[in-house]
């Protein structure tokens, strides 16, 4: 009896160390016991479970409403559904829901339990719960970067396709840019569905007028306007690029003819002739076309071609079409090596004045001197005006041999000085370009130019239809300068009488055109006498030029010209051949 006392004993002191056990360990990892009686719909918490939920009591039987309360009114109905489906299947529960606790504080709570009948026949379930809102708020907080990072992802990637689609189209227009008609000519080159290949390269005509007239806003309105219109006009194939300024670029692929690319073109044309609305403006444009095509995609380059193409449509007259040809290339290459040598010669020296001298009409005395560019060719001899002034002007060169003459005419001039010359007047030729440059007058400054000594000879007589104001102050700056004005090819059809009538030059030279039939043609007297009495009234002499016969001579000196200058006079010859010629009239 005392064996069995003591086994007794010593089971019953296992017991209680391993209740003890169990409660530190519920304790340390802070899970709460809960027991719920379904017949007497009671539960029992344990000391735990009050401390999850902050109850203020210790163990033993509660009330249910006390946890079904505590729970969050959102997780509630959830809550109580997900115990009646463990009830109804009399097997586990496993839930996780939102409690409050009185100061208001939201805690996470995850409960388990299993379905068992106690001794007296009860069904119940006892189960288990601890609070996860740090491992609820680290997953929230986890989810939460991790929708931050994948928007951040979805930002980077569009913001990267903005970038992409930024840099291969024009900010103001919408096209495609240059980048990408490159990469796309590129494509299309190794496409083996493309038969025929084709790039139309256009220039907006009188797009710099629009811009000079009207300002930038203008232009970018004509911009916009013609990338609409560009693109309409293309057949389903088609690419448009802008690839600056007021140039685009058409692709076309698998076309059956040139044919076709003439109609598209004329199309495009026709299009961009309509006007423009600007606020209560009307502008209106047109444009040159350059065309290259291919049937071998890998065999040209079709945008330079184009370009030479176009260079042409505008060289003759803007608003054309031009289809590169291989006798196109020849030329136009040609012109650019005339241009490359043409730099060098200036920084040579080569180009230099012969001088033309100019009489009195009655007296024939020299009363001026023409200074006329020529091209001391190191291979070719001395070339005439007409084998370079073009190329010089369509490569922007003219300014350049205007002020390079105008140097060597001020050296020669002091030369003939030394001689014992009195020198008359000298004629130097000035482009319309460089009386806009802004440093004009300063380059002119540090020449020292003595008064009454040169002419201005303005040959771009086109000038003088529009004579803004930057014009008229440059010319009246030079005019302070004690240097004249002259203007050439009066009479061509380019100038106006309102533009005479503001430039006020000194004289004006008739253009050689009027001078040709003086002796024979009544209408072309009747002209020059018209130009010559127009002259007079607005106090501006009168210079013929083309006098090439002693006819010639006779008839304008009637007509009343001022000043006669040709062949039949004088030629023009280099520095040497004039000084030799002062020389004897001073020896006479």
């Amino acid at each position: 009896m005392a064996l069995v006392s003591k086994h007794s004993i010593r089971s019953e002191r296992e017991f209680q160390d391993l209740l003890r056990r169990l409660e530190l360990a519920l304790d340390a990892s802070q899970i709460g016991v809960w027991e719920h009686d379904l017949r007497k719909d009671e539960i029992s918490w344990d000391v735990q479970m009050h401390r999850l939920y902050q109850t203020g009591l210790r163990s033993g039987p509660v009330p249910t409403s006390i946890w079904s309360n505590a729970i969050h009114p959102d997780d509630r109905e959830r809550a109580f559904q997900e115990f009646r489906d463990a009830v109804a299947k009399r097997g586990q529960y496993n839930s996780e829901f939102r409690i409050r606790w009185p100061n208001g504080e939201i805690r996470y709570i995850r409960s388990r339990a299993h379905f068992y009948v106690s001794e007296e026949g009860s069904p119940s379930f006892i189960g288990a719960e601890w609070d996860v809102t740090a491992d609820v708020l680290i997953n929230e907080e986890a989810a939460r970067q991790k929708m931050v990072a994948e928007a951040r992802a979805r930002e980077l990637e569009e913001s990267t396709a903005l970038i992409e689609h930024a840099a291969e189209h024009d900010y103001l227009t919408g096209l495609p840019n240059r980048r990408f008609f490159d990469k796309r000519i590129a494509q299309l080159a190794e496409d083996d569905s493309v038969s025929t290949l084709a790039v139309m390269h256009l220039d907006l005509d009188e797009f710099k007028q629009i811009n000079d007239a009207y300002g930038h806003a203008a232009g970018d309105a004509v911009l916009r306007a013609a990338a609409l219109r560009i693109a309409a006009a293309l057949p389903e194939t088609g690419m448009a690029a802008r690839i600056g300024g007021d140039e685009f670029v058409i692709v076309l692929t698998n076309f059956d003819s040139t044919t076709t690319l003439e109609e598209i073109a004329r199309h495009v044309q026709k299009r961009l002739r309509k006007k423009i609305r600007f606020g209560s403006e009307m502008l209106q444009s047109g444009v040159s076309i350059g065309i290259s095509w291919s049937a071998d995609k890998g065999d040209a380059n079709l945008l330079a071609e184009s370009d030479m193409a176009l260079y042409t449509a505008k060289a003759d007259g803007r608003n054309r079409i031009e289809f590169f040809t291989q006798k196109l290339k020849d030329e136009l290459m040609g012109k650019r090596r005339i241009a490359e040598e043409l730099k060098v010669a200036l920084v040579a020296g080569e180009i230099v004045p012969y001088y033309q001298l100019q009489f009195d009409a009655s007296t024939r005395e020299i009363v001026g001197v023409e200074a006329l560019a020529r091209w001391r060719h190191r291979e070719r001899g001395i070339l005439a005006p007409a084998d370079f002034l073009k190329v010089a002007d369509e490569h922007g060169l003219t300014a350049e041999i205007d002020a390079s003459i105008l140097r060597r005419v001020l050296i020669d001039r002091r030369e003939w000085e030394r001689h014992g010359v009195r020198v008359p007047r000298i004629s130097v030729n000035i482009s319309g370009q460089r009386l806009y440059d802004p440093l004009l007058i300063g380059d002119l400054q540090t020449l020292d130019i003595p008064d009454d000594a040169i002419v201005f000879e303005l040959i771009e007589t086109i000038f003088l239809d529009d004579c803004d104001d930057e014009l008229m102050q440059s010319v009246d700056r030079i005019k302070l300068m004690g240097i004249e004005i002259e203007i050439d090819d009066f009479g061509s059809g380019h100038a106006s009488l309102i533009g005479l009538v503001r430039l006020r030059p000194t004289r004006l030279k008739i253009d050689r055109q009027l001078v040709d039939a003086i002796d024979t043609s009544d209408e072309q007297r009747r002209v020059v006498k018209s130009i010559v009495e127009i002259a007079k009234a607005l106090g501006v002499k009168v210079i013929a030029e083309g006098v090439e016969t002693e006819r010639h001579a006779v008839a304008l000196a009637k007509l009343g010209c001022d000043a006669l200058q040709g062949f039949a006079l004088s030629r023009p010859a280099p520095a040497a051949e004039i000084d030799r010629k002062f020389l004897a009239l001073v020896a006479s």
